[in-house]
Formats: structure tokens, C-alpha cells, sequence
């Protein structure tokens, strides 16, 4: 029985704790966060502790805090035994100090309170510097994963940019069309079987492969009349580079 001490109350926190708190082989034996009132989502299941300083004995300590928090509550830690791991995607192994076992277990997915059960399908990437560890964090996560993958601190960085492209920046690309539809009463739920195919079509194809539109037709008279439509000078910017980029890139197929 692996004994787990988790640190942090947010979205993170929530998705291992109901994840781990379900398995016969992984038992979470305390939660620890300084707000007191989110706290109370943990505190019938285990015991809690508000403020890092008094942590129980465990196998596995887990800091799934705000990134800029994660190099200072570790270092101020008095851990002797146990391996001690933080959730993020952009901070270094070595934001944990070296007088102790240190990794990461870092869940690939976006994560908000309205929506916390992704189950096994969630993919998990782990780093440690022995290999008994690497061995406790695949226990661990293959118990809620079916994914885990080896992933240095080097790699992951690269990891968290392309999944802020993939997710947070191509989240805010469907908040354009949104507002399109919304000033000119087009309902955008029309626009979801055409975002759901593209994202099946990058199962099968590369987005190179997949890419279609205007812009690789070089089609120049239907980018000026969208060019024409827009009003938002930002967004108008946008489009044109875009535009551009997608030309650049299918140069010579063009």
C-alpha cells in the first residue's frame, strides 16, 4: 500500500484525490492547503491539515499546487523519507530541492471543478531520478491511466507549450467565431459538427495533412471579404497572419 500526503485543494488536487481515494493499492491519508473552506471537499474522507508544516508519515508526497508556489512550499518542507513530486507541466524536477527523493506526475488535461471525472483517459508524465521511483509513480498512475509516458523536465516544457497551443490558445480561437455568431444571431452550436471533424480528422492525418481553407487555396478574394467583415482591429490582425502562416507553411504544396 502506497501511503499518500496530498498538498494543494485546487482543480488537481480533486481529480487525484477522487481518482486515488477509489484504489485498493494507494491510500491518501491526509490533505494539506491553506484555505480553510476548500479544504472542506476533503475533510469527510480524510484527515486535513491547514498550512504545510505538520504532514504525516508517508510513502508519497504529492505538491499539486500553482506553479509559481511549488519552489518555495517545497523547499520549506521538513521531509526526511518518502519521495516528494510535484503536478505541473513547466517547472523543473530541480524546483524541488535535491536533499530529498524528488519527481513529477504531471496528468496531460485540462482540469476545472464543473468537470472532474476524465477516468482513464488522461495521460500521465513522470520523471524521477531513481528507478525504484520511476517504479512507484507507474504504479500509481497506471491505476487511473491508461498513458504513461517517461518525460524529462527538458521534454516537458516543450510538452506543457504545445499543449497550451493545443488547448488554452486554440480555446480562445473558438471564442473569436463564438463572438462572430453571437453579433450577428448565428447560432454557433451550427458550428459543432465542423469543429468536432476536425478534431477526429488529426486521429488519421497530420493538422499539415488535414489543413483546408482559403488560405491554402490562396483563395484571395474570399480572405479580403472576411478581412472586409471584420471590425475588431485585433482580430483582424489575427485572421490576416494566420492567413499568412498557413501559406507559409503549405508553400510548396501551393
Amino acid at each position: 500500500m502506497i501511503k499518500v500526503v496530498l498538498l494543494g485543494t485546487g482543480n488537481v488536487a480533486r481529480f487525484l484525490f477522487n481518482g486515488f481515494k477509489e484504489q485498493t493499492t494507494i491510500k491518501i491519508i491526509q490533505v494539506v492547503g491553506r484555505n480553510k473552506e476548500a479544504l472542506d471537499y476533503f475533510r469527510a474522507y480524510v484527515p486535513v491539515e491547514q498550512g504545510f508544516q505538520k504532514l504525516m508519515q508517508a510513502d508519497v508526497y504529492i505538491l499539486a499546487l500553482k506553479d509559481d508556489a511549488i519552489a518555495s512550499v517545497a523547499n520549506s518542507l521538513k521531509i526526511k523519507e518518502g519521495l516528494l513530486v510535484h503536478t505541473s507541466g513547466s517547472v523543473s524536477i530541480e524546483a524541488i530541492p535535491a536533499r530529498v527523493r524528488r519527481g513529477v506526475l504531471y496528468p496531460l488535461q485540462t482540469f476545472s471543478k464543473t468537470e472532474l471525472s476524465k477516468g482513464q483517459t488522461v495521460p500521465f508524465c513522470i520523471e524521477a531520478e531513481e528507478i525504484a521511483d520511476y517504479k512507484i509513480l507507474t504504479q500509481m498512475a497506471l491505476t487511473i491511466s491508461d498513458t504513461v509516458q517517461k518525460i524529462s523536465s527538458s521534454q516537458r516544457k516543450f510538452l506543457h507549450l504545445a499543449a497550451v497551443l493545443a488547448n488554452n490558445i486554440t480555446n480562445h480561437m473558438y471564442h473569436l467565431p463564438y463572438t462572430v455568431c453571437e453579433e450577428n444571431k448565428v447560432p454557433f452550436s451550427i458550428l459543432e459538427p465542423l469543429i468536432n471533424e476536425t478534431s477526429l480528422k488529426i486521429k488519421t492525418q497530420t493538422p499539415f495533412e488535414a489543413q483546408t481553407g482559403p488560405a491554402l487555396r490562396r483563395d484571395q478574394e474570399t480572405i479580403k471579404k472576411h478581412l472586409s467583415l471584420i471590425t475588431d482591429s485585433r482580430v483582424k490582425e489575427f485572421y490576416s497572419r494566420l492567413s499568412q502562416s498557413i501559406q507559409d507553411t503549405h508553400e510548396d504544396k501551393l
